[in-house]
């Protein structure tokens, strides 16, 4: 009996002490050992193996990143207005050594200091700047806390603004605001479409004034091109008439001067004479009350041999 608990003492120092000698670290987390109180190694993922007694594990930090929430607190911007914000932070370790002994805690002195530098660069901006540079205040903070935290071991990655809230009465005058833009916006939008629109009337009024101005120009010069080929042909109508005429006339004159010449022909000339010579007395007569004879009227054969004798002269007048 006594036999049988020695030996499961003894099988339980041996548990006991194989748990004191290996330790399985998991993927992606870091232990550091300490040896007698002093720092030893820092063991990565895997299989390890401790002297009893002497080494221990210390700490164990996480190689994933952290996230954690940047408490919501007041800060007053440039312009004096003040405005509550809260962020959140992601963080590394990247050196379990500086992590364990640089500071007390790496989490809470990041926040703090995530904190107060929040505050100095909203400080330096008006409030509406901390809702256009949000990209720029974290960039900011992100390179504040960072350098601070090179010295425990941290990565300090990324920082973002959650969250703005500000005064009731702040968001009453900010509406207010937004809606006075709004409608300015408006009434200038509706006014460049007035001008606008008076632009494209005007611009129309003018083409067409220059299309009816062309027209009657066109019109003008088509009317006086007309004209001028009415007047032309005219011209050329009456030149070509008075050419007729004058042919013909001279044709005529021709035919008489060889009909004179013929045998009977001075008689017939006279007889001609004769006639016309009444005819024409005979028509003023008749369109005439008052009518003034020329002397010897009775005398028609002296006239008709006076008219021959004129007619011979013509003829012997070479041509």
């Amino acid at each position: 009996m006594a036999g049988l608990i020695i030996s499961g003492l003894l099988a339980l120092g041996v548990v006991v002490l194989l748990f004191m000698v290996i330790r399985i670290v998991p993927q992606r987390e870091i232990y550091v050992v300490e040896r007698l109180g002093k720092y030893q190694s820092s063991m990565d993922a895997g299989l390890h193996f401790l002297m009893p007694f002497i080494d221990r594990v210390a700490y164990k930090h996480s190689q994933k990143e952290i996230v954690r929430d940047v408490p919501r607190q007041s800060c007053i911007t440039k312009d004096n207005i003040e405005v509550s914000i809260d962020g959140v932070m992601y963080l590394q370790v990247v050196d379990p050594k500086a992590a364990s002994y640089g500071v007390d805690d790496y989490v809470m002195a990041a926040q703090q200091l995530a904190q107060t530098t929040l505050r100095s660069v909203i400080g330096k901006i008006d409030l509406d700047k901390t809702f256009e540079e949000r990209g720029e205040i974290n960039m900011e903070v992100v390179r504040a806390v960072d350098e601070a935290a090179q010295p425990w071991g941290v990565k300090v990655l990324r920082y973002e603004v959650a969250d703005i809230n500000l005064p009731v009465s702040i968001k009453d005058a900010m509406e207010k605001q937004v809606r006075a833009e709004r409608e300015r916006r408006a009434v200038v939008a509706e006014s460049e479409g007035e001008r606008q629109a008076a632009i494209n009337r005007s611009e129309g009024d003018r083409q067409a004034a220059i299309n009816r101005s062309e027209g009657e120009k066109q019109e003008m010069i088509n009317i006086s091109e007309g004209e001028k080929m009415k007047q032309i042909n005219e011209a050329e109508g009456r030149a070509q008439q008075i050419e007729l005429i004058a042919t013909a006339t001279g044709e005529g004159l021709r035919q008489v001067a060889a009909a004179v010449k013929e045998d009977g022909g001075q008689e017939a000339v006279s007889l001609r004479i004769a006639e016309q010579y009444v005819t024409a007395f005979e028509k003023v007569a008749k369109e005439s009350t008052t009518m003034l004879l020329p002397q010897g009227l009775s005398d028609i054969g002296g006239t008709v041999a006076s008219l021959q004798k004129v007619l011979k002269t013509v003829e012997k007048t070479p041509a």
